[in-house]
């Protein structure tokens, strides 16, 4: 099986065209897929459970007479527990504890101050109440995003967390479910797809309506986020996975190779590009990656994904990767240089940076502690991994006393009349006229 992989020079005259071209990427949903969805959200909001039992055996598969056989009860999850390695859990709650770690780092408090008049002005945090965590169960299992998007939500508060994942044949991953438990999911419920959106963002008789919706999916469910957000919060609407390496062509090429295969690897959109100021060191990593290629077991989906969408950029030096970096704001930069941490103000649009050698993306994926659920598709260029702060409001919070209203009441007057919002002014005038 051959391998290429496409090169760009920075300095070629067309770079800009191209590299324009190379992350260009947009799985917009075809009036087809709206035309379903649409069908979908509508006959959750009306028929509830009915039609969530009905969508569950006609795309899952199952043989449900009620949705009562949607909720994975306790017994359930404790059985799948049982059918997992001791090694597989002690390395979910190594995972988990480093997560909830990073994580609490995050926690906003509330704050109130008193002006120089004695008005009381501040800020209320509070979580949300509920929130729903959407699990895929399509081509593989990721107990490593049950933790990533529910241990956030338990940090900051949430007081229920329920999980939604499909249940093809009606199986159920015990990794998930594994995963879960470790995590502190209130309720896990098996459907999936829009109809498991819908459900979240409606509520029906056996799902509780949720405040805020997280979680990747496939198309059905990125478009049922799309047209719910609004009616409930959502996290982000998630592209393919990326990675971009900088590397000043001192680091093991095999190392590097593996890197750019780690994203390769989730599916045949992911995108995996490599710049390097040597174009010896290029040759040397293509070389690593045909010799390597043989071994890894998604070795298809890994060479129609570089083909594809995978790249080697040639740039003048480090000053000008870190510049093209910046350009397509990736989901995930590793920085493989030396001294790499001097390099990380330069950065200003990634989701996740990797510092150093000995740093690859897949310690981020799984135990390091930041989330792995990330910003993708250039999208790091306004916003920020998945956090606490995703489960938290905030409400501002004025009170003005007596003295202090009076001190404001003519600058609103002014402000209001000049916007012929009369009442606005009077309003806050006649607490001056009471006075």
């Amino acid at each position: 099986m051959s391998l290429t992989i496409r090169r760009l020079k920075s300095q070629a005259p067309d770079f800009s065209k191209m590299l324009a071209d190379l992350i260009a990427w947009e799985d917009v949903s075809d009036a087809c897929v709206q035309s379903t969805v649409i069908e979908i959200l509508e006959n959750i909001r009306v028929r509830g459970d009915e039609a969530l039992v009905e969508y569950s055996n006609r795309f899952d598969r199952r043989d449900l007479q009620s949705a009562a056989g949607l909720v994975v009860s306790d017994e359930q999850i404790e059985k799948a527990c049982e059918q997992v390695s001791a090694e597989f859990i002690t390395a979910l709650e190594l995972a988990a504890s480093r997560v909830r770690d990073f994580h609490s780092r995050q926690l906003q408090s509330s704050w109130t101050y008193r002006d120089a008049h004695g008005n009381l002005l501040g800020q209320q945090v509070s979580p949300v109440a509920r929130a729903g965590v959407y699990v895929p169960g399509g081509k593989a299992a990721y107990p490593s995003s049950v933790l990533m998007n529910v241990i956030p939500a338990e940090v900051a508060g949430v007081e229920e967390i329920v999980m939604v994942t499909p249940a093809p044949d009606g199986e159920l991953n015990p990794v998930v479910l594994a995963a879960a438990r470790v995590a502190g999911v209130s309720k896990v419920i098996s459907i999936g797809g829009a109809q498991a959106i819908a459900a979240l963002a409606y509520g029906t008789q056996t799902v509780p309506a949720v405040d805020k919706i997280v979680g990747p999916g496939n198309i059905y469910v990125a478009t049922a986020k799309k047209m719910l957000y609004g009616t409930v919060g959502m996290d982000m609407i998630a592209g393919p996975s990326e990675i971009l390496v900088i590397c000043d062509g001192q680091t093991d090429p095999d190392w590097i190779a593996m890197d750019l295969f780690s994203q390769a690897e989730h599916d045949e959109q992911a995108q995996s590009i490599l710049i390097c100021p040597d174009a010896g060191f290029l040759d040397k990593v293509e070389e690593s990656m045909a010799r390597l290629l043989p071994e890894m077991e998604r070795k298809k989906i890994i060479v129609e994904s570089l083909k594809s969408r995978g790249a080697f950029i040639e740039a003048s030096d480090l000053d000008e990767a870190v510049s093209i970096a910046n350009r397509i704001a990736p989901e995930h930069l590793e920085l493989s240089i030396e001294d790499a941490e001097s390099w990380l103000p330069k950065i200003k649009n990634a989701g996740a940076v990797f510092l150093g050698r000995f740093t690859p993306e897949a310690l981020g994926d799984y135990c390091a502690g930041p989330n792995h659920v990330l910003p993708t598709s250039s999208t790091a260029r306004f916003s920020s991994p998945l956090g606490v702060y995703d489960f938290q409001k905030r409400s501002s919070i004025i009170g003005c006393s007596a003295e202090g209203s009076i001190e404001l009441v003519d600058t609103a007057s002014i402000l209001a009349r000049g916007e012929g919002l009369t009442a606005h002014a009077r309003s806050a005038e006649m607490r001056k006229e009471k006075k």
